[in-house]
This record gives C-alpha cells, sequence and structure tokens, in this order.
C-alpha cells in the first residue's frame, strides 16, 4: 500500500474519531494539535487504525509514537510483514 493511500486512510479515521472535518495529517501533528484528542480517544483512533489495515499494536510500538509521521511508518512496516 501506497504511504499517500495510507495518508488518506487515517485522515478519514482522524476526522471520525476526533469529530472533525477540518483535520489535514501532518507527519510532525500531536495530539497537542487536536482539541479533542485525549487518552480515551487516543484509544478509539489506534481501534480504528487496527481494524482498517488489519494489523495489531505491540505495547512497545504503542509506547513509540510521538506524532503521526511515527504512526504511519509503523502501518508501512506492519504493512510490509
Amino acid at each position: 500500500m501506497e504511504r499517500t493511500e495510507i495518508v488518506d486512510k487515517l485522515t478519514v479515521i482522524f476526522r471520525n474519531v476526533f469529530n472533525s472535518e477540518n483535520i489535514v495529517l501532518r507527519d510532525d501533528m500531536t495530539a497537542d494539535d487536536v482539541d479533542s484528542w485525549d487518552s480515551l480517544t487516543h484509544m478509539a483512533m489506534i481501534s480504528e487504525v487496527e481494524k482498517c489495515f488489519s494489523i495489531k499494536f505491540k505495547l512497545k510500538e504503542l509506547n513509540k509514537l510521538r506524532q503521526v509521521g511515527d504512526l504511519i511508518a509503523t502501518i508501512e512496516s506492519k504493512l510490509q510483514q
């Protein structure tokens, strides 16, 4: 799957989970950049990502996610396995 496809799918997930049609993903985006991004919506977003891409994150992978670019890179890596 191409990076642009991943970003497109993630954009839909983020807009649904965080209830904002204005979200435009950037590699350097963090929870601080999205008003409704808290621990509960974070887990909902991770769950939707796992469903959408048919992947499962390990706890140590989730702990390394600092920004959206990290999430994209981890998804890319998992899809290549």
